[in-house]
């Protein structure tokens, strides 16, 4: 299982918010570049980035200091928010990102995922955001009324290889990822599933793992303290896949 790491970026900042509310942004570091570095120093290869003025506003807002990660590291670089079109995905996976996350795209056009797919394959994963299980999206401000596992067989259809999945409840929490539902969806599909929110501690990632799940996401955990990323590469074991 890999660790991602995760950095979320808003008005140029690192932040964390609180069950996906934007005014609950708070700054957890002070620059993307040494933060990165910090993770690739604990044995992370891979980690994951979003963009959350893309996110709301559609469209690539903070795409510099994405490229300046990827550059500037080894890490492979995931990355989501505001990626709404085939333009904004050969951009970034021409310019050293190594996966982008197309989220409301899959419920508003499963077209352009199914376009993107074709051309680009396993360098695009699908984010599934769900709320009471229900799919949220631009910038999980909208209730699209798709029930999560729904979206995830038809994402499965036109050929997706991975799925983030999160519980937005659980989101910035640190009170346990949603196994219930993270099983559930492993099992409905034969995609990669990769977890998010609500991680706290090792026995967290031990669960993950448990369900054989293909990565997990960690952001506030390791911020406060409660993870150490070191220690959870160390029990999910290979971090190349």
């Amino acid at each position: 299982m890999i660790i991602l790491p995760a950095i979320d970026v808003k008005d140029g900042r690192c932040v964390r918010l609180f069950q996906g509310d934007f005014s609950t942004a708070e700054q957890v570091a002070e620059n993307h570049l040494q933060t990165a570095k910090s993770f690739e120093d604990a044995g992370a290869k891979w980690i994951h980035m979003v963009d959350l003025d893309g996110a709301k506003d559609a469209k690539p807002v903070n795409s510099a200091l994405f490229l300046e990660v990827a550059k500037n590291t080894s890490l492979k670089v995931e990355l989501g928010g505001g990626i709404r079109n085939m333009q904004t995905v050969e951009y970034y996976l021409s310019r050293g990102i190594s996966r982008v996350i197309l989220g409301s795209a899959a419920v508003q056009n499963p077209a352009f995922v199914a376009q993107a797919v074709k051309e680009f394959g396993e360098q695009i994963a699908i984010g599934i955001d769900a709320k009471n299980q229900m799919v949220a999206a631009e910038g999980w401000l909208d209730n699209s009324g798709l029930h999560y596992l729904e979206l995830a067989k038809q994402m499965e259809q036109v050929g997706v290889a991975r799925i983030i999945y999160t519980d937005i409840s659980k989101d910035g929490t640190l009170s346990g990822p949603n196994l219930e539902q993270l099983d559930a969806i492993n099992r409905a599909v034969s995609c990669d599933i990769i977890a998010s929110g609500g991680i706290k501690e090792l026995a967290d990632i031990k669960a993950l793992k448990e369900l054989g799940l293909y990565g997990a996401i960690c952001g506030k955990s390791i911020y406060s303290g409660s993870l150490s990323l070191k220690a959870a590469v160390g029990l999910a074991g290979d971090q190349t896949c």
